[in-house]
C-alpha cells in the first residue's frame, strides 16, 4: 500500500490529534461519573463516547461507499441526524462504559484505516445530500471530536457547552413521545 498524499495525511493527522484530545478530556471525568447524565445535556461520558464513535463509523461507511463508487447514494435514508443521535444515546445507555469505549475505538480504527487508503481525487465526490467526502470526513471526524472536547472542557469549567446537541436530541425524543398515544409510548420503553 502506498503512503497517503499530503492532503489525506493532514486529514489523518488532524483526526488522530482531535481524537487524542477528546479521549484525554473524557478520561479526566471521574470514573464514578462516566455514566452519570449531565456531561452534555442529558448525556453522560458513555453516551458522548458512543455518539462520536457512531459518527466516526458513519464517516468510515462514507469512505467505503466511495471506494465502491456508491457515494452518490450515501445519505439516502429516513432518519435525521437528531433522530440518529437519540437512537445512539438510547443504545449507549444500555451498555457499560467499557463497551462504549471499545465500540468507539473500533469505529475510529475503521475510519482511520479507510481514510489512509482514500485516493485524493475521491475527496471531492459528493453524497446524496451534496456534501463532499472531504466535508463528511471533517464534520464526522476531527471537527466532531473537537466540538465535543470543548463540551467536556466546558463541563469541567462550569461554563455553557459549545453546542446543545444532546439537549436538542432529548427534545426530539420528548416530542416523539408526546405525539404517540399513551399506550403506544409505553410500548416503546426499553
Amino acid at each position: 500500500m502506498s503512503e497517503p498524499d499530503a492532503q489525506v495525511q493532514a486529514l489523518l493527522d488532524g483526526l488522530r490529534e482531535a481524537r487524542d484530545e477528546f479521549l484525554k478530556a473524557v478520561g479526566d471525568v471521574d470514573p464514578g461519573l462516566r455514566t452519570a447524565p449531565g456531561l452534555v445535556g442529558d448525556w453522560s461520558a458513555r453516551e458522548l463516547l458512543a455518539h462520536v464513535g457512531y459518527w466516526a463509523g458513519h464517516a468510515a461507511e462514507a469512505l467505503h461507499r466511495a471506494e465502491q463508487g456508491e457515494l452518490a447514494e450515501f445519505g439516502r435514508d429516513d432518519l435525521s441526524v437528531d433522530e440518529r443521535n437519540v437512537v445512539v444515546a438510547r443504545v449507549a445507555a444500555e451498555a457499560d462504559y467499557a463497551t462504549a469505549a471499545s465500540r468507539e475505538q473500533g469505529a475510529y480504527e475503521a475510519f482511520a484505516t479507510r481514510l489512509g487508503a482514500v485516493e485524493r481525487d475521491t475527496l471531492e465526490e459528493r453524497d446524496a445530500d451534496g456534501d463532499t467526502l472531504a466535508e463528511i470526513i471533517a464534520f464526522d471526524g476531527a471537527d466532531h471530536y473537537r466540538e465535543h472536547t470543548l463540551d467536556v472542557r466546558a463541563w469541567f469549567s462550569g461554563t455553557e457547552p459549545a453546542d446543545d446537541e444532546a439537549d436538542n436530541d432529548d427534545e426530539i425524543a420528548d416530542d416523539e413521545a408526546d405525539d404517540q398515544p399513551e399506550d403506544a409510548a409505553a410500548d416503546d420503553q426499553p
